[in-house]
């Protein structure tokens, strides 16, 4: 086992809060220049998922961060090719399994060689490739491409979610492989190409061994993340424990202790180096938010309890469908179970920390309707009755 030096930097939990705060780009004045490409290239990773109440989470993303972005320019930064010097357009991002699927940044590509090779080594799997279905697609995406599963001959056998038709599980098994890339959600389906025409070259040929790969995405973590445990750092981008363990001596992170973590933690030096001051954000945040989408960790630097309710049965859910927490102030202060109807934001359920939150809630329900075009907030149910009337004045008095 290797053994690692001993932590030489002690930080207060409030320090390891500001300092991940400030990591994931809501402490400090953002970087508006770089936008929607910057703050991608900053997190390392931005999680898609299927859900859609005020907008999809990689929507939310940027929002939460850059505030009142227009979600038509968050899907062009995302996804429309960049040509320079008369060379061929590639994209920024890809999609890719990271964390969950992720849109990824582009030059991220040669550091998840190690997870290609694990699939194309993998021995079982959830759906049986039928004979001649992966030739065909990837003949029919040179021909053609690039192409939705539609266009390449059909996405399912019946209307059931996971009964795939041989085409759909040729061009997944195809893009797990490496050897086609999804290079652009239309409408939510994956628009899918050739690897060879869509990642430029001298990174598609960088095929980097697993240590390389694995260091770098532990790196990337770290960076991310601004301090973390070991199990911090593997979540991110899925890896095992024993593959952090393996490199994280040669990463470039430092070793620290947090108080109150009881636990190993690593962090970013170019972190370290000066205080985390500067404005606060204050906005609803996506449940699969990178800022939060660690329940341990979340609870660890936060003091929250966080869960996705949209997968559990109705009768058993405490906040709400999509329940959205509340940052303020650098703090986790209420969630917000939002639903939209016409022009107006509907927040089903709202949960308080307190009458201080009152402001910083309505703040938030106001900003964000405004982005979806929203002109009226109406508040169903409140969890503390008596907090109710504050905050529906509190709206009056932002909407006017």
């Amino acid at each position: 086992m290797t053994t690692l030096p001993r932590p030489t930097t002690t930080l207060t939990a409030d320090d390891a809060r500001r300092i991940a705060l400030r990591a994931q780009g809501f402490l400090g004045a953002p970087d508006r220049r770089a936008g929607v490409r910057g703050v991608l290239r900053h997190l390392g990773a931005v999680q898609l998922d299927t859900i859609s109440v005020l907008a999809r989470s990689h929507e939310l993303i940027p929002y939460a961060r850059l505030g009142a972005v227009g979600r038509a320019t968050v899907e062009s930064a995302y996804w429309k090719p960049a040509s320079t010097g008369g060379a061929p357009a590639r994209p920024h991002a890809f999609e890719y399994w990271s964390h969950a699927a992720c849109i990824l940044p582009v030059e991220e590509w040669p550091h998840f060689a190690f997870r290609r090779r694990a699939y194309r080594g993998r021995p079982h799997w959830n759906h049986q490739l039928p004979d001649g279905a992966y030739d065909q697609v990837i003949k029919q995406l040179r021909t053609e491409g690039p192409l939705t599963a539609t266009e390449l001959g059909g996405a399912k056998k019946t209307s059931d979610w996971w009964d795939w038709s041989g085409t759909k599980v040729a061009v997944e098994r195809a893009l797990m492989y490496g050897e086609v890339v999804c290079v652009e959600r239309r409408g939510w389906k994956r628009v899918y190409d050739l690897a060879e025409r869509a990642i430029p070259g001298a990174l598609l040929h960088d095929e980097l061994d697993d240590a390389e790969c694995t260091r770098r995405l532990v790196r990337l973590a770290g960076e991310s993340l601004g301090v973390g445990t070991r199990a911090d750092i593997a979540d991110y981008h899925r890896l095992k424990g024993e593959q952090v363990d393996a490199v994280i001596a040669d990463s470039g992170l430092v070793p620290v202790e947090v108080e109150g973590w009881g636990k190993p933690a690593w962090a970013d030096p170019v972190a370290l180096a000066t205080p985390p001051r500067g404005r606060h954000r204050t906005t609803l945040l996506s449940p699969f938010d990178s800022l939060i989408w660690e329940r341990a960790r979340t609870e660890r630097i936060f003091g929250f309890t966080h869960r996705l309710e949209a997968y559990v049965p109705k009768p058993k859910r405490v906040y709400g469908y999509f329940a959205m927490p509340v940052l303020a102030g650098g703090l986790l202060v209420g969630r917000v179970d939002p639903a939209r109807e016409g022009s107006t934001l509907v927040a089903r359920q709202v949960t308080l920390d307190g009458p201080k939150a009152v402001p910083a809630v309505a703040q938030a329900l106001v900003e964000a309707a405004t982005w979806v075009n929203c002109t009226d907030v109406r508040v169903e149910r409140v969890d503390a009755p008596e907090l109710r009337e504050p905050l529906t004045r509190e709206l009056a008095g932002l909407l006017g």
